[in-house]
């Protein structure tokens, strides 16, 4: 789907009209508390597809699946006289992953946060395993004395 000026202001206003046809005109009891999150329109203005997320369980989700194919004539018809353009997009609604991606996301964060904790906690109580600088420094005399210098 490509991002056109005219298809982008479209899909716009798509999700306003969706928005409020779900809000407002569609009464079917499966219908679940949905969110309209994003609209995409092809460039040649022929389809847009409806981005949705619902709150609750898996039954939620496949009822308000259900209640928007059967609805999606009536929106398609508001769709097409709220924006007056000659030929109206064909709808298509696909549940949005967002929320479960975030979830998943936000639970590697804890994971993470847990694991650095972890790693703090080992670090406070470590000690060095031979000496604390275990480098040479050129202020030693001894070491100086030791290695032997090339002769020419």
């Amino acid at each position: 789907m490509v991002d056109h000026p005219r298809a982008r202001k479209l899909a716009d206003r798509i999700q306003v009209i969706v928005a409020q046809m779900l809000d407002t005109r569609i009464k079917d009891p499966r219908l679940g508390f949905v969110t309209v999150t994003d609209v995409r329109v092809t460039g040649d203005l022929q389809n847009a597809a409806v981005f949705y997320t619902v709150m609750g369980d898996e039954e939620a989700r496949t009822g308000t699946a259900a209640a928007l194919e059967s609805a999606k004539g009536m929106i398609r018809s508001e769709v097409g006289k709220q924006t007056g353009i000659r030929l109206t997009p064909t709808l298509e609604f696909h549940l949005d992953s967002v929320p479960e991606i975030a979830e998943k996301f936000g639970e590697a964060l804890l994971e993470a946060r847990r694991r650095d904790a972890e790693l703090a906690a080992l670090r406070a109580n470590a000690t060095y395993a031979g000496d604390e600088d275990p480098y040479k420094h050129g202020d030693d005399e001894d070491d100086d004395e030791s290695t032997p210098t090339p002769t020419a």
